[in-house]
């Protein structure tokens, strides 16, 4: 069976929020670029590509848990619609998909993402391996648009890859609660969690020795430069991952090498940076399964069981919405 592919954009093109957001992380101190501006077609393709490289171990150990449970996800959970915040490509989502639609149950696939043109590839290659699966992709961002998730059916949203370490902690709270208000009793959540391992394996996942991860983080100047008509000059930032020990986490963060004055046309905003100046652009923390747990009660999940691959370098959470 055939299903045109149908992309959900109505709310993605309200852009103030964005710009207000970024006027605000710009002018205060430390100075922040929100993650949302690592996130064009562009940055989507280099997060993808970061996925498989050697050091970059979350990929592979997620797949791993995948393999080995998605048959009881399927199972546990008996969902009928499966959607996916950030979903990129989907590829490691088709092990879950396979296991859905094994058991028979599963009647459509909902991927949500910034990038249309990672959705409508996507969209083609599930769309050939599942013919008989509604493939509905939705361009979003899912700190956003949880409101207007796909109604229908039990639901499973998938929140893979260990994203949700890329909130600070009140934020993470914050969109707990809110994936929470938007789901019914009965509807489940698999999170994709980074634990906690030693420090050195952690950092060279976050400073690749082919220079991906800093093209990746440069990449949301390249952005503002771009849509917002600015003149950050890319080549004066050097990238800098940094960790902390206290919150358990990389912190990602482009520093000045000279003196920068650049004019953000969009924003009307000069933003003068001194030599050694900051900008932090993204997080990843790390979490003991017992913490995250305790965050997802707190939320409104329960039944909430960890799963780990065979080293424990990452963990999946399956939880329902009580």
């Amino acid at each position: 069976m055939d299903h045109p592919t149908r992309i959900d954009d109505r709310d993605v093109i309200d852009r103030d929020d964005p710009l207000a957001e970024l006027s605000r992380a710009l002018r205060s101190r430390p100075r922040t670029i929100p993650p949302r501006w690592l996130y064009d077609d562009r940055g989507s393709e280099l997060f993808d590509e970061i996925t498989r490289l050697p050091e970059y171990y979350p990929t592979e150990a997620e797949r791993e848990i995948l393999a080995t449970h998605s048959t009881m996800i399927a199972e546990v959970s008996g969902a009928t619609m499966v959607i996916e915040l950030g979903s990129g490509t989907s590829d490691k989502t088709r092990t879950l998909l396979d296991a859905f639609v094994a058991h028979g149950q599963i009647e459509r696939f909902a991927p949500l993402d910034v990038s249309a043109a990672t959705l409508l590839y996507a969209a083609e290659v599930l769309g050939q391996r599942y013919p008989d699966l509604v493939v509905e992709p939705v361009i979003g961002d899912f700190t956003r648009h949880l409101a207007r998730l796909p109604e229908g059916g039990t639901r499973l949203v998938a929140f893979l890859g260990g994203t949700v370490g890329n909130f600070y902690l009140e934020e993470r709270r914050a969109f707990l609660g809110a994936l929470a208000d938007s789901l019914e009793s009965g509807d489940w959540l698999l999170l994709g969690v980074d634990l906690i391992k030693p420090i050195d394996r952690i950092m060279d996942a976050y400073n690749d020795s082919r220079g991906v991860t800093d093209a990746f983080i440069r990449n949301a100047l390249r952005v503002i430069n771009r849509d917002l008509d600015a003149n950050f000059d890319l080549g004066n930032f050097e990238y800098v991952p940094l960790w902390d020990a206290r919150e358990h986490r990389v912190d990602m963060r482009l520093r000045a090498c000279d003196p920068e004055r650049a004019h953000i046309g969009a924003l009307g905003l000069d933003v003068q940076l001194e030599a050694g100046e900051e900008l932090r652009v993204e997080i990843s923390t790390k979490f003991d399964p017992a913490d995250i747990s305790d965050e997802l009660a707190d939320a409104g999940f329960g039944d909430t069981d960890v799963l780990t691959d065979a080293a424990g370098d990452f963990g999946l959470i399956l939880t329902r919405r009580r």
